[in-house]
């Protein structure tokens, strides 16, 4: 139950941080992406510098602790290879980032807010797990 409440929690502050910085709307994401039509909206680069920021300092204390609070071990990487599947998939997730304004968290926040684009994101973004889920020897054969 407490890891349960913990993600709720942590969940909870995450979407109040999307909210209260403005990235639910997608407008707001496509105009950090639009460099050369002259509407540039910077607001993306504090958010993340933020994000950065508060990551790298969570990601030093967590690491010094000897275990996670509510799990038997840490969910580190077990490699840090760049190859054909992390290059595909960053650009298939920027790819999509970009042509509509959202991405997995706003996009689940956004659902209440946004209405039919966001839940439309959502399905497309499920159905895209499912059928990576069913071809996963094709995918990973294919990006070697």
């Amino acid at each position: 139950m407490k890891k349960v409440m913990s993600a709720g929690i942590a969940g909870l502050l995450f979407g109040l941080g999307l909210t209260l910085s403005g990235m639910l709307d997608p407008a707001r994401v496509l105009g950090f992406l639009d460099l050369a039509g002259g509407a540039w909206d910077p607001t993306l680069v504090f958010v993340l510098a933020g994000a950065v920021g508060m990551s790298a300092i969570g990601y030093g204390l967590v690491t010094k602790r000897s275990g996670p609070v509510y799990g038997e071990r840490f969910d580190l990487p077990a490699t840090r290879e760049i190859d054909a599947r992390l290059i595909g998939g960053a650009a298939m997730f920027g790819v999509g980032w970009g042509l509509v304004g959202y991405c997995p968290g706003p996009a689940i926040a956004s659902i209440g807010f946004a209405g039919t684009s966001a839940a439309i994101f959502c399905l497309a973004m499920v159905g895209g797990m499912l059928i990576h889920r069913l071809l996963p020897g094709r995918i990973q054969t294919s990006a070697q």
